[in-house]
C-alpha cells in the first residue's frame, strides 16, 4: 500500500508491514529497523527496507534444494534474535537444530544436524532487533528436490509378531545398494535384554541381523528402518522411516538325522519328543545344515520349480507345510507315502516328511509339530547322505556362518 511505502512515523498506532515482514516495534516514533532506515549510526541503511536486511539462503520460494545445500540467516548489523527452520511434512513438524553466532549477526545448523529431507518444505522464521530494540521479522519458504529413483527395503519378521529364538532379520532391497555403509547404518536392531546384534550382506540387495547365538526366550527387538533420503547408490535415495517390533518367544529346536530316520524336538534344552521322518532320497538328498521357520500352511501347492527339481514334482494339496529354504526346501506333512517308509527309509525330493492325512489332521505326527512351531524356529539337519549344507544366505540360513565369518560380512568393519 502506498501509505506504508512512505514509511510514514506520523500516526503511532499504524504498525507498518512489508511482504514477508511484521514490524514489530518497541518505540514506533522513530522507525529505525535493520538496515532500513538511513541516517547516521546505521552502517545497512541506504534505503533497503527492512525484509532485504535479513538475508535468508535458500531464497524464498526457491526450489530443488539439495540435502547439502548451505541454509543460513545473516544480518548486516544488529543482532538476530530467533531463528526457527522447521519441516513441514504431513501435520509434523521437524525443527532443524542450528545455533547463532556469538556477535548475532548470522545463524547455521548445529554440527550433526545432518542433511536436509528430500521431496519436502521447509519454512524459515527470522527475527532480528537493532540497537534502539526494534524488531523486523521475515518469514519465507523453500522446498528440496524430488528424487527420480527411490528405494525400499522388504522386512522379515513381520510387525508385533512372535517369533522363534532363531529368527534372524532380513531386509531385501528393491534396487542395488552400492553404498552399503549408509545403508546399514540407517538400520538399528536393538534387543532387551540387550545383545550384540550385527549385518551381514548377502550381494548388493539383501541386509540380515542376527546376534551371535539365539535370541533368549522373551526378548523384545526393535528394528529402526531409517531409510528416507539415504542415498544407497548415485542418484537412488531410500524412502522409508519405519519401525517395526517382535517378541521371541519359547525356545524349540530340532534335529533331524537323515541316517536314522528322526527328528528330536526339544522345548528350553529338554527333550519332549522323536518323531520319525522320511528325508530325501539318494540323488534329491536334503540339506544338511541349520534351518530356519520362515513361512508356514496349513495346506500349499508344491511344485518342482519351488523346489528346484523340475516339472515332473507337483502336490496340489500338501498339508502342514513349513517353508525351511528360499530354494524350495519343506518340512512338511506327507499323506500319499506308505506309513511304513516314516522312521526307516528316505523316499522325499529333498524336504522333511512327516506321517500326516489328506488335509492335514491334527493328531498325526505333522500336525502336532504344525501346533507346536513358530516362524524363526530352528531345525537343524545332519547326516544327510548327500553332504551338502544349505547356503547361509538360502532362507535365513545365516546360523551356518560361524560369529567371525558373520561379522566379516558386516560394511561397518
Amino acid at each position: 500500500m502506498n501509505h506504508v511505502a512512505k514509511r510514514t512515523v506520523a500516526h503511532p498506532a499504524t504498525v507498518p508491514t512489508w511482504t514477508g515482514l511484521v514490524v514489530v516495534p518497541a518505540v514506533l516514533a522513530a522507525l529505525a529497523l535493520l538496515g532500513g532506515c538511513t541516517g547516521a549510526g546505521s552502517s545497512a541503511g541506504k534505503g533497503r527496507p527492512p525484509h532485504e536486511a535479513i538475508s535468508i539462503v535458500p531464497r524464498d520460494d526457491a526450489r530443488d534444494i539439495g540435502p547439502d545445500d548451505r541454509v543460513e540467516v545473516r544480518v548486516p548489523d544488529g543482532r538476530l534474535e530467533s531463528v526457527k527452520v522447521v519441516r513441514v511434512e504431513d501435520a509434523r513438524r521437524q525443527e532443524v537444530p542450528g545455533r547463532i553466532a556469538r556477535d548475532g549477526r548470522s545463524w547455521t545448523p548445529s554440527k550433526g544436524a545432518g542433511r536436509l529431507a528430500l521431496a519436502a518444505k521447509y519454512r524459515v522464521a527470522a527475527v532480528a532487533v537493532d540497537a534502539a530494540g526494534h524488531r523486523a521479522a521475515r518469514h519465507t519458504t523453500f522446498t528440496t528436490m524430488v528424487p527420480e529413483h527411490r528405494f525400499i527395503g522388504y522386512l522379515t519378521p513381520e510387525n508385533r509378531s512372535t517369533v522363534g529364538t532363531g529368527m534372524i532379520v532380513s531386509l531385501v532391497f528393491s534396487r542395488p545398494v552400492s553404498n552399503r555403509p549408509a545403508v546399514e547404518r540407517a538400520v538399528r536392531v536393538s534387543a532387551e535384554p540387550p545383545a550384540e546384534v550385527v549385518g551381514h550382506w548377502f550381494g548388493d540387495k539383501r541386509l540380515d541381523f542376527r546376534p551371535a547365538v539365539h535370541w533368549a526366550p522373551g526378548t523384545e527387538v526393535t528394528v529402526g528402518v531409517r531409510l528416507r533420503d539415504v542415498e544407497g547408490a548415485p542418484g537412488v535415495y531410500g524412502s522409508q522411516d519405519r519401525t517395526v517390533s517382535f517378541r521371541v518367544g519359547r525356545s524349540q529346536t530340532s534335529l533331524v538325522d537323515a541316517a536314522a530316520h528322526t527328528m528330536e524336538v526339544r522345548r528350553d534344552g529338554q527333550l519332549v519328543s522323536t518323531v520319525p521322518i522320511t528325508a530325501g532320497r539318494p540323488g534329491k538328498d536334503t540339506y544338511n545344515g541349520r534351518m530356519v521357520v520362515s513361512e508356514m500352511y496349513d495346506v500349499t501347492r508344491l511344485k518342482g520349480r519351488t523346489a528346484g527339481l523340475g516339472g515332473e514334482y507337483g502336490i496340489k494339496d500338501v498339508p502342514h507345510a513349513l517353508r525351511l529354504t528360499g530354494s524350495g526346501t519343506f518340512l512338511h506333512g506327507d499323506y500319499w507315502s506308505d506309513r511304513g517308509v516314516f522312521g526307516s527309509s528316505d523316499v522325499s525330493h529333498g524336504s522333511v516328511g512327516l506321517r500326516d492325512v489328506r488335509g492335514g489332521g491334527s493328531g498325526t505326527p505333522a500336525g502336532w509339530f504344525f501346533d507346536r512351531t513358530l516362524v524363526g524356529d530352528v531345525i537343524e539337519v545332519v547326516n544327510s547322505a548327500g553332504k551338502r549344507v544349505v547356503a547361509p544366505d538360502d532362507g535365513l540360513g545365516g546360523w551356518n556362518l560361524d560369529w567371525a565369518r558373520w561379522k566379516a560380512g558386516s560394511a561397518l568393519r
